[in-house]
Formats: structure tokens, C-alpha cells, sequence
């Protein structure tokens, strides 16, 4: 199994996880400082409760109506909506970060080592395939479209959310790109018609969250859905040049569980890798992030 460390803090120096636990995390976004809540950070903090309100800008309370929702508390000087850029591996890109009552900012930067990827397997493929094309499925606010938008593909972005689509579209034009084709639509359903339709995919990039719906009120659940969309996935990518990236972050799934589903769905891989997404903070304890699944021709 191959057990994937991320980007650290010294190569972006725009991000740090700066300590982890009791359910929270510390995290330093640019100029900003934010805790805000973690469930797999079961173990104790490092730093003491004084020092996480001294060091944050702002701190995510949940809703006690919603396990899902909350507000932030911010300090006076702090700017919402602000910026972060990412300059590794021949990318150039920035983004727009915002506090939303889901806790989220618009950027999940343990999927820095993805971006490389993408953008590396690009560049091998385009020795045979001059605009590779690449579809990116619930693909929120569109960091992997970004990188491989920079590498040089022709790429779809899809997305059941509108705004989020938006907010993917404000990323390109401040990483002064252009091109990617943006399609508010469910996943499934799109997926589904591309195979109709005959058409076929050099890169293919699934981050697909636990539970979802679609514009029109589609269900989405990741354990009962995922088996069939993978098998139309594979109708899509090409047969000679090609990469694949699945990415979960759903309490209870492990990456074995992604090496069963793709050895099913697409047989015998090459380049294969898989594992644990994990942030290292200033403590050293390794916060898990997620679980990953890719492959590539090159």
C-alpha cells in the first residue's frame, strides 16, 4: 500500500497545521489562524486551550439545532473573503477562501499532492495526446480543475452546486486561467450520458462526499452509489493514455475498500497507488484526511 505524505507546511508556505485534537483543528490559512472542528482528531491537543485563542482569527461554534452548521466567531481585523496561493511543481495558483456556516473555507489543502499529480501525469500524457481531456466530478471549488487546466488540459468541471460552481469560476480567473467548461449538473446523471454519448476521458478525478443531492433534489450516498458510478467511469477513460484519482473522506471507509472497487471495476492497474491522506502538525501527530485511490498509463 502506498502511504502518500502530503505536501508539508515547509514547501507551501501558505498553510500549517499548527496542532490537532479534542476533536479540533488549528490551522493557519496565509495570514489567518482558524480552529474549527475535526471528528478524527479523537486525541489530545498539544498546545493548551489559552494558546488556540490567542494564536486564532476565528473559531467555528456549532449550531446545537444542526450537527452540520455553526458560525464563526472572528476578531475584528479579519477579512472575509481572503486569498492563498499555491507555487509548487510547476503551478501557479490562487484562491479565493470564505467562511461558510459548513465549516469549510473553500480549499482542502491536503489535496496539494493530488494537484502535482495531475499536473505531472498531464504533461507525460500530452507526449501522445496534445489536449488531454480531463473530467473532474463533484469537483467543489475546483482545485484539481486549476492544476489541470495549467498543465494544459481541455477540462469539465462538474458540480451539483451552483455557487460553488461560482466560486470555482472566481479561482480560475485569479489563477489567470480560462477554458474549463462548467456544468451545474448531478454527477451521476452526467457521467451517465458521456457513456451514451461515446465520449472518452484521458484524466478522470472523483472527490465524492458522503451523502449529497443533486439541482434536482438527486440523492446521493456514497456506499450504495459509488460501485455503479465507478463502473460507468470506467466506459469514459481511455484506453492507452490516462489517469485516474478517487478521493474519500467518509468516516468508516478505508482504502482497502477503494483497492476492492477498483480492481473490480477496472481489472489490473498500472502504476497503482493508494492509502491515507494525513496532515502532519507542528506536533508531529498525523491527522487523517481521507483516502485515495489512483493510477496512470505514464
Amino acid at each position: 500500500m502506498a502511504d502518500i505524505q502530503l505536501i508539508t507546511p515547509a514547501s507551501w508556505d501558505q498553510y500549517e497545521l499548527i496542532d490537532s485534537g479534542d476533536f479540533q483543528k488549528l490551522e493557519r490559512f496565509g495570514e489567518y489562524v482558524l480552529a474549527r472542528p475535526e471528528p478524527q482528531a479523537i486525541w489530545n491537543k498539544s498546545l493548551t486551550d489559552t494558546e488556540w485563542e490567542r494564536q486564532a482569527h476565528a473559531v467555528f461554534r456549532r449550531d446545537r439545532q444542526s450537527p452540520e452548521r455553526g458560525d464563526w466567531q472572528t476578531s475584528p481585523d479579519m477579512r472575509d473573503p481572503w486569498y492563498v496561493s499555491f507555487k509548487q511543481a510547476g503551478l501557479n495558483l490562487k484562491f479565493k477562501l470564505a467562511l461558510t456556516n459548513f465549516k469549510h473555507v473553500g480549499l482542502f489543502p491536503e489535496q496539494a499532492d493530488n494537484w502535482a499529480y495531475i499536473y505531472r501525469k498531464i504533461k507525460a500524457i500530452a507526449s501522445n495526446v496534445p489536449q488531454p481531456r480531463v473530467l473532474n466530478l463533484f469537483a467543489y471549488t475546483g482545485g484539481a480543475s486549476l492544476a489541470a487546466r495549467q498543465a494544459g488540459a481541455d477540462v469539465t468541471h462538474v458540480d451539483a452546486v451552483k455557487p460553488v460552481i461560482s466560486w470555482a469560476r472566481e479561482n480560475m480567473d485569479h489563477s489567470e486561467l480560462d477554458n474549463i467548461r462548467w456544468v451545474v449538473e448531478d454527477a451521476v446523471k452526467f457521467v451517465r450520458r458521456e457513456v451514451r454519448r461515446g465520449n472518452r476521458y484521458n484524466g478522470m478525478i472523483l472527490d465524492p462526499p458522503a451523502y449529497g443531492r443533486g439541482p434536482d433534489g438527486e440523492k446521493w450516498v456514497l456506499e450504495e452509489q459509488l460501485n455503479d458510478l465507478l463502473k460507468s467511469c470506467a466506459d469514459l477513460l481511455d484506453r492507452d493514455d490516462f489517469f485516474f484519482i478517487i478521493n474519500l473522506y467518509s468516516l468508516g471507509f478505508s482504502s482497502l475498500i477503494l483497492e476492492n472497487l477498483i480492481g473490480q471495476t477496472f481489472g489490473k492497474v498500472p502504476n497503482p497507488e493508494w492509502g491515507e491522506l494525513y496532515m502532519d502538525d507542528a506536533s508531529h501527530k498525523r491527522l487523517p484526511l481521507g483516502v485515495f485511490y489512483r493510477f496512470a498509463s505514464v
